[in-house]
């Protein structure tokens, strides 16, 4: 028996080790629109688990393979994400009650908030600066938490009164401004990045500046500010200064009608994408709100969304998407122009 036990621990070892290395978790190719129209976006994979991102050593292998008792840790409720210019990627889980740090490059799984004066109890947004800089919006707290690169807390952001639900964040960091969306007072809330309130803009209402529950927003390379009117069933965009630009978006179950709409993105090219969690997919508008495109559906394969919340897309147009019920982030390509001229310098170099 003890020799046995030794042999078939070897033989998972070696399995182990050859079953490739850490990382996003990539399948087949999956497109929208499908052929035989030009695909402009393609399915690219998920990750879900600290296995996704760290590195496979001999020890640790043979140890979980002879001993067993490898801690596995993973989404629980994904809501907010963001991802960094060096490729990691943030998750604020309302289930753990954290955010949880997938980097891909040093193959290290964080989980930020454990405890002390950084300690977090629902994280909904987060977003990071060129430092590296992390800035968390906790709803139960009614602050923003600020750690740096190394996961260290900083400071809090938003005095008693200032904030009663933040939810989500983002930074114009050219102009020094963090803009917090707080759902329950039905405003934007601009601070400066030491913390000090600027000025905000709206309240509840269903008028050109004004809100309904808003929840999530994402600032373009204009800087053109987007905010997602939940309730109120549209977007709504502004300047940098917070003037009103324009509005798009009704309640309906049509295409191009919204529902629960969620996550809110905008590529290189300016398409808006809004992630709807009644509908289970993500649709594209055009700066006119005219609607291009929409991609996936509800399950739990690849590709496929279920109930999802939050979505970011990052400067080299890579979609993230968080894919609640399923405990998973989605990953997915726009197609664009910037990516086919990285394709073609990877074909040269090639």
């Amino acid at each position: 028996m003890y020799h046995g036990g030794i042999y078939n621990s070897l033989i998972i070892l070696f399995l182990l080790i050859i079953s490739g290395c850490a990382g996003i978790k990539k399948e087949g190719e999956l497109v929208w629109p499908l052929p035989p129209d030009e695909p402009r976006i393609i399915y690219v994979g998920t990750i879900s688990t600290s296995r996704d991102v760290e590195k496979e050593s001999f020890g640790k292998t043979l140890k979980t393979a002879v001993l067993g008792g490898e801690v596995v840790e993973g989404l629980v409720k994904p809501y907010g994400v963001h991802a960094d210019k060096d490729g990691r990627i943030y998750v604020a889980d309302t289930g753990w009650g954290k955010v949880l740090i997938f980097d891909n490059v040093a193959h290290k799984f964080v989980i930020l908030g454990i405890d002390g004066n950084g300690i977090l109890t629902k994280p909904a947004g987060v977003t990071t600066d060129s430092k590296g800089n992390i800035y968390v919006t906790d709803t139960i707290q009614n602050r923003v938490v600020v750690y740096d690169k190394d996961a260290k807390f900083l400071y809090g952001i938003g005095k008693k009164g200032e904030l009663e639900q933040p939810v989500g964040i983002a930074l114009n960091e050219k102009l020094d401004r963090l803009y917090v969306v707080d759902t329950k007072l039905h405003k934007v809330i601009m601070f400066n990045t030491k913390g000090d309130k600027l000025f905000e803009i709206g309240q509840r209402g269903t008028k050109e500046g004004e809100f309904n529950f808003p929840t999530n927003t994402y600032i373009d390379k204009e800087g053109k500010l987007y905010i997602m009117d939940t309730m109120n069933f549209r977007v709504q965009i502004f300047d940098a200064e917070g003037k009103f630009i324009k509005k798009f978006g009704e309640v309906g179950t049509s295409f191009g009608q919204l529902s629960k709409p969620k996550g809110i993105g905008v590529d290189s090219e300016g398409h808006i994408y809004v992630v709807d969690s009644a509908f289970n997919n993500i649709q594209i508008f055009d700066q006119d709100g005219r609607l291009l495109l929409f991609f996936s559906n509800m399950g739990n394969k690849r590709g496929e969304l279920w109930l999802p919340a939050g979505m970011y897309i990052d400067e080299n147009d890579k979609i993230y998407v968080a894919d609640q019920y399923n405990k998973r982030i989605n990953i997915y390509q726009y197609m664009g122009e910037r990516y086919k001229v990285q394709q073609q310098q990877k074909a040269v170099k090639n």
